[in-house]
């Protein structure tokens, strides 16, 4: 396994949840979710709440933040931040985002509530693998009336941040918003923190980040999260390179099993498979037996 760079990556499991996943570290994500909303809401305080999806939390590795946001006129809305998977990708944000309404319902019944829903977000973060046939790499997603182009419900969105269209280089950043998505695509390549980044919220990212910071704990945590995302990439390749990414789309399920059982003779983490193949991992199993 080649050595870590100077920067741990910040699109790797640990790397994302060391930035945004901590209550000493809120400024950092209130910074970044400040810059996405781009003025539709202004944050000056949030709460990581203790909500955990049952049966999905190893499956997802664990990268999900469900946050309770304070704006500046004390109004609050939900937010659920996630470093999103490919399989089932769609499905995944409609469902969280269905969950978090539906868990504002009482307990008690839901008479006398008039479903008084306090306004939920779900953030995603896509890296290598595309959201769509754009060249897009920020989607922002709502309920809306086909016909007249009106807004049907504001109060449930879908942010979704597709890395791979990134492609601005130093001199093109025009907005902190920018600066933030070329650190998200490009800090494990930086050698030191860019002259450009002088906001002191980059500062501290930068230092927080830097490897040689860690814990022998934490690097022992993070090259194995790093480790994991270069097999998740190799597995894509070799997807590629067998055309089964084709297959995904076209449905061609006997091929898609196929590949897998090439994959498990490689001895390939089942989570990998089943990313590359779009397979759910049980099914996965059972082709190994």
């Amino acid at each position: 396994m080649k050595q870590p760079s100077r920067y741990i990556d910040l699109t790797t499991d640990y790397g994302f949840k060391r930035i945004f996943g901590t209550e000493v570290n809120k400024d950092l994500l209130m910074d970044f979710l400040n810059e996405l909303f781009q003025g539709k809401k202004i944050i000056k305080d949030l709460v990581y709440n203790k909500n955990e999806h049952v049966g999905d939390t190893a499956e997802q590795g664990n990268v999900i933040f469900d946050l309770t946001c304070t704006t500046d006129d004390d109004s609050q809305f939900i937010i659920e931040v996630q470093r999103s998977k490919q399989t089932y990708f769609k499905e995944r944000t409609i469902y969280y985002g269905s969950k978090l309404i539906s868990d504002q319902a009482p307990q008690g019944g839901i008479s006398g509530w008039n479903y008084a829903i306090t306004e939920v977000y779900v953030i995603a973060l896509m890296d290598g693998f595309h959201f769509s046939d754009t060249d897009e790499y920020l989607h922002d997603i709502c309920l809306f009336n086909k016909k007249t182009g009106e807004i049907f419900y504001d109060k449930l969105g879908f942010i979704y941040i597709e890395l791979l269209n990134f492609h601005k280089a130093e001199y093109a950043l025009e907005s902190d918003l920018d600066k933030w998505l070329y650190v998200l695509k490009n800090m494990a390549n930086l050698k030191k923190l860019p002259a450009f980044l002088k906001k002191p919220v980059f500062q501290k990212l930068f230092k927080i980040a830097e490897y040689t910071n860690l814990s022998k704990g934490e690097k022992e945590m993070y090259d194995v999260s790093l480790k994991r995302k270069w097999d998740e990439f190799s597995a894509l390749e070799y997807a590629t390179e067998q055309g089964i990414l084709q297959g995904i789309q076209q449905g061609e399920l006997n091929g898609l099993r196929k590949s897998a059982k090439n994959m498990l003779s490689l001895g390939l983490d089942l989570e990998i498979i089943s990313k590359a193949v779009g397979l759910p991992v049980d099914e996965i199993k059972k082709l190994g037996h």
